[in-house]
C-alpha cells in the first residue's frame, strides 16, 4: 500500500529470515571481522582473475545461505542480485548454474536495498514466497573498471573510498511461512538527485544529498521522526559523506549524528587501514548488513532501524564525456516483533 508521496507500507510484513556474508582479506583486518561468516585470505578466491573471484565469492555466499537454512535451490522462487561490473557479470556468472529464476539489478551501491525492496514487493503481491536479495563488489575489479589499474599506483585523494571486497545475501520470506520476527515494514524508493558533482573520487559528496532527500521523504510519508528509530544506517557515504549528511540535517535544525552510522565507515578502521574515507561498493552495505547489523537485530540490540543504501549512477563512459554523477538512495524500515 502506498503512503504519502513515495513510500510503500507492507501489510504482509515480509521477513528477513536469514543472511550470509563473505569478504576478502582487507575486510578481515577491520573492526567487523568477527561478524563475517566466510572470508578468504586470497584476493583471487582461487580464481585467475579479479572478476572471476567476485563471482566465486558471491556464488559461495548464496550457496551457503541456502544450505545453512536446510533449503534446496528449488525452494528459492527468485534471486535479485547486482554488482558494479559491466552488464552485472559478477551476478549472472555466479548464479548461472543454480537453476533459480534470476533478475539482475543495477543500482550501483544502492543495489542491495533495491533488492530487499523488490523482494518485499513480490512477497506482498504473493508472487513468491522465498527470495534471495544479494549484491557484491571487489576492490580490484572495480578499480580497473572505474579508475586506474592497480599497477598504475596513482595517489588517492583525501575524499576517496576503497571499494569493499565483499558480498551479502538475505533470505526474504513470507512471514507466515518462515518468521524470526525481523520484518520489513516500509520501503521508500529514492529519486535521482544530481547537484553537479563530477569527481569520481568524491562519492560521498555526490550521494549525501540523495540520502537526505530519501530520509526526509520517508519521515514525512510515514509521519515519523528520527527518534522512532534506534539507528539510521547508510550504505557507503564514508566519513566525508557522513559529515555532509549531518550538516544537511543541521540546516533543518535536526541532529542526526547520534542516530546515524555508515557501513563504509564501520567496515574499516580508517585510522590504521589505507582506505582514506572508508568503504564503498555494492558489497559494502550488503556485507555489513548481512553480518553485523543482522546480528544486532537477532540479538535485539537493535529493534527499529532505517537502512538506506546509496548509489552513484555513473559509468566510466559518462565520466569520460564530462557528465555529472546522478545519485540515488533507497530506504528500508526494518523492525523487530511487529504485529
Amino acid at each position: 500500500m502506498k503512503v504519502g508521496k513515495q513510500t510503500i507500507k507492507f501489510e504482509t510484513l515480509p521477513c528477513i529470515f536469514s543472511t550470509s556474508s563473505m569478504v576478502g582479506p582487507k575486510e578481515m583486518q577491520g573492526p567487523l571481522a568477527s561478524y563475517f561468516e566466510q572470508s578468504s585470505n586470497d584476493i583471487y578466491f582461487g580464481e585467475k582473475t579479479f572478476e572471476k573471484a567476485e563471482s566465486k565469492m558471491l556464488n559461495t555466499c548464496i550457496n551457503h545461505l541456502i544450505s545453512k537454512n536446510g533449503l534446496a535451490n528449488n525452494d528459492i522462487d527468485l534471486i535479485f542480485s547486482g554488482d558494479l561490473l559491466n552488464q552485472c557479470i559478477s551476478s549472472s556468472f555466479a548464479i548461472r548454474d543454480l537453476e533459480i529464476p534470476f533478475l539482475g539489478l543495477y543500482g550501483a551501491c544502492s543495489t542491495f536495498c533495491e533488492g530487499l525492496l523488490l523482494s518485499s514487493i513480490c512477497i506482498e503481491a504473493n508472487v513468491a514466497q522465498q527470495i534471495i536479495a544479494s549484491a557484491s563488489s571487489h576492490f580490484c575489479s572495480a578499480e580497473r573498471q572505474y579508475r586506474m589499474p592497480l599497477e598504475h599506483g596513482n595517489q588517492k585523494s583525501t575524499t576517496s573510498q576503497a571499494t569493499v571486497t565483499g558480498c551479502g545475501a538475505a533470505l526474504v520470506t513470507n512471514s507466515k511461512k518462515l518468521d524470526n520476527g525481523i520484518h520489513i515494514t516500509y520501503a521508500t524508493p529514492g529519486k535521482i538527485v544530481d547537484l553537479g558533482v563530477k569527481d569520481m573520487s568524491n562519492m560521498g559528496a555526490a550521494m549525501a544529498p540523495a540520502v537526505y532527500s530519501t530520509i526526509a521523504n520517508h519521515l514525512n510519508d510515514t509521519d515519523r521522526t528520527l527518534d522512532y528509530y534506534d539507528l539510521v544506517i547508510t550504505g557507503d557515504l564514508g566519513v566525508h559523506g557522513s559529515d555532509m549528511l549531518v550538516e544537511l540535517f543541521k540546516r533543518e535544525n535536526i541532529d542526526i549524528s547520534s542516530k546515524h552510522k555508515d557501513c563504509g565507515a564501520l567496515i574499516y578502521d580508517t585510522t590504521v587501514q589505507d582506505v582514506i574515507c572508508g568503504g564503498s561498493g555494492c558489497g559494502c552495505v550488503a556485507s555489513v548488513f548481512s553480518s553485523y547489523i543482522f546480528n544486532e537485530l537477532k540479538n535485539k540490540n537493535l529493534n527499529k532501524i532505517l537502512l538506506i543504501a546509496t548509489g552513484a549512477l555513473m559509468s566510466p563512459l559518462s565520466s569520460y564525456q564530462g557528465e555529472t554523477i546522478p545519485s540515488i538512495a533507497h530506504a528500508i524500515s526494518i523492525e523487530n516483533e511487529v504485529k
